[in-house]
């Protein structure tokens, strides 16, 4: 597979729900590293799109291609065998346990000693202490059960996990809706740090300046269909807004199929 194939790439993604069209075919790829950022008013289809590429949902027509191979996911479980990880505002640690825990779970490291199963703790911790290091993030203490962290280091402990567990895309739904400004901040640092690390991001947000902060491209959904896909560095903010508003589309890049 040459560098230059998109990590993923979206051909005419459709989607009824009964005689309503909510998706009326989405084109568009991504990349390696690359942030793209899905605009799009609410009711617009982004998170119907979501669902789609990580296994939620399937389409009712067109072809999801990763790494170079057309691919169906019947379950979010298939997906992230993939390498494809949702991160929602609500996310999916366990609030109980400690961030050792959350980081292993369902992956922990077990030696059996006489044929009983022990955990190995010391190894678990040292190894979710070095990725954990490695992006930066500052946790006061890796016992500490995640109830008691902010959700900036709850969002943080999530996207770490995802790339120790060789992830190769992501999709952040709305992530930074709950957080703070400085929370924020991290959380868009960390997203070029996982990009930079030739992962693909696809970040959902109705909130403009974040876009323009972390994305190398825009795709507008309006209604279903692309009405934008955009350099995030040739475009502007009023420019995206009349794109989500529909006072003036702007068509995407021709599909494969549509230059022949």
């Amino acid at each position: 597979m040459s560098d230059t194939t998109p990590l993923l790439r979206l051909d005419g993604i459709r989607k009824n729900f009964g005689a309503i069209e909510a998706l009326k075919g989405i084109s568009f790829d991504i990349g390696r590293g690359e942030v793209v950022a899905l605009l799009g008013d609410n009711g617009a289809g982004k998170s119907t799109l979501v669902k789609i590429i990580s296994g939620g949902q399937e389409p009712s027509a067109g072809r999801m291609i990763y790494e170079g191979k057309e691919v169906s996911f019947s379950s979010p479980a298939e997906a992230k065998a993939a390498g494809i990880e949702t991160v929602y505002q609500d996310l999916s640690l366990c609030t109980n346990v400690d961030v050792v825990a959350n980081f292993f779970m369902g992956r922990e490291i077990v030696k059996r000693y006489f044929g009983i199963p022990v955990l190995q703790e010391k190894a678990m911790e040292a190894a979710t202490f070095k990725a954990i290091s490695d992006a930066g993030t500052r946790i006061p203490s890796l016992r500490t059960n995640v109830e008691h962290l902010s959700g900036g280091q709850r969002q943080a402990i999530e996207l770490n996990r995802f790339v120790h567990w060789g992830g190769k895309l992501v999709l952040l739904d709305e992530p930074f809706a709950a957080l703070g400004v400085e929370q924020t901040r991290r959380g868009l640092e960390m997203i070029k740090k996982i990009a930079a690390q030739g992962i693909g991001v696809v970040i959902i947000t109705h909130i403009m300046a974040q876009a323009f902060q972390v994305a190398d491209r825009i795709v507008v959904i309006r209604q279903g269909i692309v009405a934008g896909d955009v350099r995030a560095d040739d475009t502007t903010a009023d420019e995206v807004v009349r794109m989500i508003t529909g006072e003036a589309l702007r068509p995407s890049p021709a599909t494969p199929a549509e230059a022949r």
